[in-house]
């Protein structure tokens, strides 16, 4: 006998689209089944009106031959010979009628009544069930949209406990009603082989018995098959008991788990940040007017560089979006708890979703962000996952404010951001590739916002004149007011963080010091990041709050020592600065370096461009000649001051620019 499918318990409480799908094969099979069943009833029913009718019509030959000795012929009686042979005809018919009528009563209850009785009995559970399955099923989802309704601030508790409770029940009533669902269609595959023979086998054997003592020969050559037919029955018949009480002692079992399992967001799991793949399900957000939305809840899984979404009933899922060098970030939505926001590389295509739970939640923008990185592309990708973010945690510690600065120095007008000493043995420098080692001491704080503080903002404002700002820079050198700079570009950018580096002498140490906070910042899901604009000038770097023209940081471009772009994403730029450290006692002070990691809007080489191009001027100022030879090549405004560069910043240099942005890195 071949293999018989089966729909799994344990898939029951998960309910994905797979065993949903897989549940609609079950289903149209279980559909086809019945009006297949129908059909052959009915047919059954013909024959053994037949039957019937032919007993009847037996009985009716039967007392017809016997009236042939009763009529009155006009020319005389009829033959004796005649009369008796019909007589026995009529003995014959007889007896045959009472074999027809026996015939007719062994189809009735070995052929009939069994198909009546899988019909009405097994058939109609099927459909029962099928309906109490439907129900539960939409009472869990009712429940579930209640609670994904749930705010996330100013929570009622009372209401809380009892969403909670409600998708409790419901997701139990569901499970229990799945399972019994399952297990009807599970036996309907064994019962369906025992109904389509079992009725044939009575069929056979009352004809079997019908033509027995004048077919003997016949029956001979029947039993075999017969014996086979009966044996096949009970074998069925034991495989069937045998299932029967495994799905009993199955389904025990997983009624007994804690109810905490049927609870959302009480995962007790700890959450898995080195994962490649991920399913389940997800609200995405929808727009279904200008300025209206919906929520829905779809099925999702990742399949390797994709995003894929599959609905309820559909056969297979389909693609929603390529995840390579997409950016995943948290986002508030609506008052809704666990949102976050995947974008395309382009920016162009972007979807809001919703997670179930806190652990969900981090675990879909870990793997999404993994998935993002191509780790799946590797030899072992589970182990570059797991690796990378050993490394990332051993590595990199974040610091969530960027007010902390150099302590004890006796000159912290000069204390960069991220200016964290770290001691470092000159003796150790090597010749060969740098590594991580080399240029960022493991363990060094990230930095990954510029706070200004309240009480220098309210100064500048009552004043009205400069301020220093809380890192140790004035803008003395960089005010627009002393600055007679030949260049003056600016560029909206967003920053991400900074460190403390070992060197800045090579563009490696850029790099490296971006692949740290990103990596702290996905780690930690630090998403949010604040707009500013980053003014380069002949002169120095200044960091602008679009808002209050406020500079929150400046560098003279004599102390940047390194600058680049990422090589794969050109949006991403940094620069080390070069300071000095007070911290062991010389007079001078040691030197430090510290890098910074920007994400713009438009390609980062324009700003590497533009830096390279202040400390070409920087230069040329010292030859007079070289100085003017550098201007005939360059426009200028009317009034020959500034060179003229396309402008990045559109409105939001006047102000309009968004508080906080979410980071695309």
């Amino acid at each position: 006998m071949p293999g018989v499918h089966k729909l799994l318990l344990e898939e029951a409480l998960q309910d994905s689209p797979q065993t949903r799908s897989l549940l609609s094969v079950f289903e149209e099979d279980a559909g086809t089944l019945t009006d297949y069943t129908n059909q052959l009833l009915q047919s059954m029913q013909r024959v053994y009106g037949a039957q019937s009718e032919m007993g009847l019509a037996t009985e009716q030959l039967s007392r017809q031959l016997l009236e042939y000795e009763k009529q009155n012929f006009a020319l005389g009686k009829g033959d004796e010979e005649v009369i008796s042979t019909l007589q026995q005809f009529a003995k014959t018919v007889g007896e045959l009628n009472t074999l027809h009528s026996e015939l007719a009563s062994q189809m009735a209850d070995r052929m009939i009544s069994p198909m009546i009785q899988f019909r009405e009995k097994d058939l109609t559970e099927i459909s029962t069930l099928r309906e109490v399955f439907g129900i539960a099923s939409d009472e869990h989802e009712a429940a579930m949209v209640k609670y994904s309704r749930l705010p996330k601030k100013k929570e009622n508790e009372k209401v809380k406990a009892e969403l909670v409770g409600e998708v409790a029940y419901s997701r139990r009533k569901q499970h229990q009603a799945s399972m019994q669902y399952y297990c009807a269609l599970n036996a309907l595959q064994y019962r369906k082989r025992v109904a389509m023979l079992e009725p044939m086998l009575g069929y056979t054997q009352a004809q079997i018995h019908f033509y027995k003592k004048g077919m003997d020969l016949v029956s001979k050559k029947m039993d075999s098959f017969l014996v086979s037919v009966s044996s096949m029955t009970q074998s069925i018949q034991a495989q069937l008991d045998s299932e029967a009480e495994a799905m009993r002692l199955t389904q025990r079992e997983l009624l007994s788990m804690e109810d905490t399992v049927y609870m959302p967001d009480r995962d007790p799991v700890p959450v898995n940040r080195t994962l490649i793949q991920k399913a389940g399900y997800l609200n995405i957000r929808n727009k279904t007017g200008l300025v209206t939305t919906a929520w829905d809840r779809l099925y999702f899984f990742t399949q390797g560089g994709n995003l894929m979404c599959q609905p309820r009933g559909a056969v297979a899922g389909g693609m929603v979006l390529d995840l390579d060098n997409s950016s995943v970030m948290a986002v508030e939505c609506e008052d809704r708890r666990y949102c976050f926001q995947i974008t395309s590389p382009s920016g162009k295509t972007s979807m809001i979703l919703q997670a179930e739970s806190k652990k969900e939640y981090e675990e879909w923008i870990c793997t999404l962000n993994n998935i993002s990185r191509q780790i799946y592309l590797t030899d072992n990708p589970e182990a570059v996952a797991i690796r990378l973010n050993q490394t990332a945690i051993q590595a990199v510690t974040p610091i969530t404010s960027f007010e902390r600065r150099g302590e004890g120095s006796p000159n912290p007008d000069r204390a960069k951001p991220g200016g964290v000493k770290s001691s470092i043995s000159k003796s150790q420098k090597s010749s060969s590739a740098p590594v991580a080692e080399d240029l960022i001491v493991p363990g060094t704080p990230i930095q990954f916002d510029i706070m200004l503080p309240a009480s220098e903002f309210q100064d500048q404002n009552r004043v009205g004149g400069r301020r220093t700002n809380p890192f140790g820079e004035t803008d003395d050198d960089c005010s627009p007011e002393s600055d007679d700079s030949l260049l003056q570009q600016v560029f909206a950018v967003r920053f991400l963080g900074s460190m403390a580096v070992r060197s800045g002498q090579t563009q490696e140490v850029i790099y490296e010091a971006m692949r740290q906070v990103l990596a702290a910042r996905a780690i930690h899901n630090i998403f949010r990041t604040t707009e500013s604009h980053l003014m380069v000038t002949s002169s120095c770097l200044r960091l602008i709050d679009p808002r209050t023209q406020v500079t929150r940081i400046s560098f003279q471009l004599q102390e940047v020592t390194q600058f680049a772009a990422h090589q794969e994403n050109g949006r991403l730029m940094g620069f080390v600065v070069e300071g000095r450290d007070w911290s062991e006692g010389t007079e001078e002070g040691e030197p430090s370096f510290s890098a910074f990691v920007f994400e713009s809007n438009t390609e980062g080489e324009k700003i590497c461009y533009t830096i390279s191009l202040g400390k070409d001027i920087i230069e040329a100022k010292k030859d007079p000649e070289a100085l003017a030879q550098l201007m005939k090549n360059m426009p200028l405004t009317n009034d020959g001051k500034f060179l003229l560069l396309d402008s990045e910043t559109g409105d939001t240099a006047n102000g309009g620019a968004p508080d906080e942005e979410e980071s695309e890195a």
